[in-house]
């Protein structure tokens, strides 16, 4: 099976606190992206928001668009105000060659508020599951007659963050509504990368591969801390140089067949942790994980 390396911007300049590398233009994450061996970016809130001009900065680049982060809000909007509120980021991803949409309901989440700890992470009444189910069916097969896959993205600090939410999200949804495994999210909410990737090797439209420090994991949950000073604290680092174990869940994909990217999503203080260095850090072990696992790695 055949994969392509995407990295996502975080790496230079953070979408959920602008501070971290916000003087870093969008010229210097491309270059150095490239540079560092990556085919495909993710899109942050430096890239320009037209098909014209976004297929024209990465082309420059010789880079693909890999995806791009979208934030739902089905549980405070109906699914056809969804599907309205989606139709602009669906056709930049349509046009500029991308497959999968990265979904995430933020609906009260606390991800991106400093001053909230992750203990703090909403909790979803059995309505509001069967709200939240039922809304994402709809958004996600309307997604897929325009030719996306909804790839929708457990993430700390929101309502579909444990294993357990995992399962109940999958459990209660139709194929149409594909999975975002991101080793990192999952591993740091006390869940087991492998055994979602065995449950549902179907569905998993696309792979963040995001590496923990446990003893920084240990420290955020001990203290109480939020997500983003836990990003502060160096919580999370490019693949191979944290503690997630990688290549048991990469070999199950490439096994079963999964094709597609995998991608470095690692938000870090650029002042510390040098983006280019961790750039290529990250490729070169990811590629190197890639291939262990059975994958053949496309340029």
């Amino acid at each position: 099976m055949s994969v392509r390396l995407g990295i996502n911007p975080l790496t230079w300049t953070n979408d959920d606190l602008p501070s971290l590398g916000g003087e870093t233009p969008l010229e210097v994450c491309l270059s150095e992206g490239r540079e560092a061996g990556f085919s495909g970016f993710e899109l942050g809130h430096k890239f320009p928001r037209t098909p014209e001009a976004l297929s024209k900065v990465l082309g420059d680049h010789d880079l693909s668009l890999v995806s791009g982060w979208y934030s739902s809000q089905l549980l405070e909007r109906s699914p056809e105000e969804e599907i309205e509120a989606v139709k602009d980021h669906l056709t930049l991803l349509k046009e500029c060659g991308a497959k999968v949409m990265v979904f995430c309901e933020v609906t009260h989440c606390v991800h991106g508020n400093q001053s909230h700890p992750l203990s703090q992470r909403p909790h979803l009444s059995d309505a509001e599951w069967q709200r939240l189910t039922e809304g994402l069916e709809i958004v996600a097969d309307y997604l897929k007659e325009q030719g996306v896959h909804m790839a929708y993205h457990h993430h700390l600090g929101t309502v579909v963050e444990s294993q357990a939410d995992v399962e109940r999200l999958m459990d209660n949804t139709r194929d149409s509504v594909g999975l975002l495994l991101d080793l990192g999210h999952l591993v740091g909410a006390g869940g087991d990368p492998l055994a979602i990737a065995k449950r549902y090797t179907s569905r998993i439209k696309h792979v963040h591969c995001k590496d923990i420090r446990f003893p920084v994991l240990e420290d955020v949950r001990n203290r109480d801390k939020s997500f983003l000073n836990g990003v502060l604290d160096g919580l999370f680092t490019v693949p191979g140089d944290g503690n997630v174990e990688f290549l048991p869940t990469l070999r199950h994909l490439s096994e079963a067949g999964y094709e597609g990217w995998l991608v470095v999503e690692a938000e870090q203080d650029p002042q510390v942790a040098h983006p280019l260095t961790y750039a290529r850090m990250g490729h070169d072990n990811l590629r190197s994980l890639a291939e262990q696992a059975g994958f053949t790695v496309e340029k």
